[in-house]
């Protein structure tokens, strides 16, 4: 067994015989999405009161940016996105890319604060 960068320690990756298993979540409200990005494109730089994310790049490179970190995160990459901090996903690439969105705590809309928006929303 071992962590997988999440703090609360819930997600870990178990070893089997036939191989293993990565748990994200166990008895705990959740909120699963998968997300597109357009090629160009970027969400705005938001933060959450009231979740935490764990994202996993699933096809092909996103311009991650997490507090005041940014970088190109490949597919099969995991990234913990704490509670209350600064992030956003973009897409300088010229293919949609997807990524694993799993949200911890209560999902509301309402409760993203853009700090910078590129759809002046």
């Amino acid at each position: 067994m071992s962590q997988i960068d999440d703090p609360r320690g819930a997600m870990f990756v178990s070893e089997r015989p036939w191989g293993a298993f990565e748990q994200f979540t166990l008895n705990e409200q959740t909120t699963v999405k998968i997300i597109t990005v357009a090629p160009g494109q970027r969400l705005s730089l938001q933060t959450h009161e009231h979740r935490a994310e764990f994202w996993q790049v699933l096809d092909v490179p996103l311009d991650i940016t997490v507090d005041d970190q940014t970088w190109s995160a490949q597919p099969g990459e995991q990234i913990w996105v704490p509670q209350g901090a600064k992030h956003r996903m973009g897409n300088s690439g010229q293919v949609p890319g997807r990524i694993l969105e799993i949200g911890y705590g209560t999902f509301d809309e309402d409760d993203i604060v853009r700090l910078e928006d590129d759809y002046q929303r």
